[in-house]
C-alpha cells in the first residue's frame, strides 16, 4: 500500500503541499495544467528553488488578478463540476472544501452554503487544493499520514481584522489531530492546510511509520525564520507492516461496580451507534470482593472525548481512562454472495501475503436466517462457501 507521510517540520499550506509534491517526483507540467482545468483566466504558477535554513525546497507560487470574485461553497462546487478532472480528483477536492466551508461557518454561526470563503475562495486556494490531491493521486498514494503539527503564535491580520494563531477555522479543523504551539511567533498552518490535512489523513502518527521510502519533497513556505526551517518534508513508499496497516485509536476504560445489568445490557449498543469501533464488557471482580463489569471501548481518536461523555451520563462511574495504542489492522471490504438462502454479506480481510479470507457478517447472516427459517450457522456456512467458490477466488 502505498503511503504519504506528511513530515510538519513547519506546519503545512496548500503551497508547502505543492512543492513536497513536485520534489517527490509529481511532473510540474501536470501542476502547471491545473489552472486550465479549472478554467481560470489570467493564471500562472510559478515553481522555483529556495534554501530554507540548511534545507534545499522547491516553492510554489500561485499568480493570479489581484481582485477575485466573492465565492460561496456552491461557486467552488459549480467550478470543480465542469473541470478537466478525474471523478476522484474532483470528489476528493470536493470534500476538502466541504470540509472547510463547515469550519468557517462553525466559527461565523452560519451555515456551510451561506459562508463567504474570503482568501480561500480565491484562485490559489482552488489551485492548492485540487493540485493535492491530483498529485498525491499522480504519486499513486492509497494512504495518507501526518506527523504532530506545530502551530506557530502570535497574530495574524485577515479580513475580519487581526486574530489569534491558529485562525478559528483552522483550529476547528485540526480536532483530533496532534498539535503543538511554536516553534516562531508565526502562522505554520493555514486554513487550506489544515483543510487538506484534515480531509485526507487517515492517521496522525509522532514518529515516521513504517514504510519502503522511495521519494522524498521538501516543500517550501513563503517565510525564512532565523533559526527555523521552513519547510515541509513529504515521504513517500511502500507501508511496512508484516501483518497489516497500522493506525492510532483511542481505548477508553473503566469500572462499574454497582450498575444494574439491564442498563448496562444498552450501553454497549449505544455507543456503537454513536461512533464507537468496538464496545465491551467484561465481568470482574472489583475492590472488596463485589462482582462488577469492566467496561472496554475502543474509538477514533477523535471521538474519545465524546464518548467518555457519554459513558459519564449513562452509569454510575466518576471516572473513564483514555489512551492512545497503536493498531495492526487487516485491509478489509465486504461483498455480497449468492445461497441458497438469499444472499449475504461477508467482510473479505487481506492479509500481509495478498491471500484473503472471509467470514460471514452477523446482522446479515441473521436478516436471512429469519427470513428463510433456517439455523443462522447454516446460513455462515453456505455463504462462506460460496465466497471460497467464485472463479475470481480459485488458483
Amino acid at each position: 500500500m502505498k503511503l504519504a507521510y506528511f513530515d510538519c517540520v513547519s506546519g503545512v499550506s496548500g503551497d508547502m503541499t505543492l512543492g513536497g509534491l513536485i520534489g517527490a517526483g509529481w511532473p510540474e507540467a501536470e501542476l502547471q495544467r491545473i489552472p486550465q482545468a479549472l478554467k481560470l483566466e489570467g493564471v500562472s504558477i510559478e515553481v522555483s528553488k529556495v534554501n530554507r535554513g540548511s534545507f534545499a525546497a522547491t516553492r510554489v507560487e500561485v499568480r493570479a488578478p489581484e481582485r477575485q470574485p466573492h465565492r460561496h461553497l456552491r461557486h467552488i462546487e459549480a467550478i470543480l463540476a465542469a473541470a478537466d478532472l478525474t471523478a476522484a480528483v474532483r470528489e476528493r477536492s470536493r470534500a476538502v472544501f466541504a470540509r472547510l466551508a463547515q469550519a468557517e461557518a462553525e466559527v461565523h454561526g452560519s451555515s456551510p452554503e451561506k459562508v463567504h470563503f474570503h482568501e480561500v475562495g480565491a484562485v490559489d486556494a482552488l489551485v492548492d487544493i485540487v493540485g493535492a490531491c491530483a498529485g498525491l493521486a499522480a504519486l499513486g498514494v492509497d494512504r495518507v499520514r501526518a506527523s504532530e503539527l506545530p502551530l506557530g503564535g502570535g497574530t495574524v491580520m485577515c479580513e475580519h481584522g487581526r486574530i489569534p494563531v491558529p485562525a478559528p477555522a483552522t483550529a476547528l479543523l485540526l480536532r483530533g489531530a496532534r498539535v503543538r504551539m511554536g516553534p516562531v511567533e508565526a502562522e505554520l498552518v493555514t486554513p487550506t492546510g489544515a483543510a487538506l490535512l484534515a480531509t485526507l489523513v487517515d492517521d496522525w502518527l509522532a514518529p515516521v511509520p513504517g514504510m519502503r521510502l522511495e521519494r522524498v519533497g521538501t516543500g517550501a513556505g513563503a517565510r525564512e525564520f532565523a533559526d527555523h526551517p521552513n519547510v515541509l518534508r513529504l515521504l513517500v513508499g511502500e507501508e511496512a507492516s508484516s501483518a497489516g496497516a497500522t493506525r492510532t485509536v483511542a481505548v477508553l476504560e473503566t469500572a462499574l461496580d454497582d450498575e444494574n445489568p439491564q442498563y448496562l445490557a444498552d450501553l454497549v449498543p449505544r455507543l456503537l451507534e454513536a461512533g464507537a469501533l468496538d464496545a465491551m464488557l467484561v465481568p470482574a471482580f472489583m475492590k472488596k470482593g463485589r462482582p462488577g463489569h469492566w467496561l472496554v471501548v475502543v474509538a477514533e481518536p477523535a471521538a474519545s472525548g465524546q464518548l467518555a461523555g457519554l459513558i459519564l451520563a449513562s452509569t454510575s462511574t466518576l471516572g473513564v481512562r483514555i489512551r492512545e495504542e497503536r493498531r495492526i489492522e487487516l485491509a478489509r471490504t465486504f461483498e455480497r454472495v449468492a445461497t441458497e438462502f438469499g444472499e449475504v454479506t461477508v467482510k473479505v480481510a487481506t492479509l500481509a501475503d495478498g491471500s484473503r479470507r472471509a467470514h460471514a457478517e452477523y446482522e446479515s447472516v441473521r436478516t436471512v436466517a429469519q427470513a428463510c427459517g433456517s439455523p443462522p450457522r447454516e446460513v455462515a456456512g453456505a455463504a462462506e462457501a460460496a465466497w471460497r467458490a467464485r472463479p475470481t477466488d480459485i488458483g
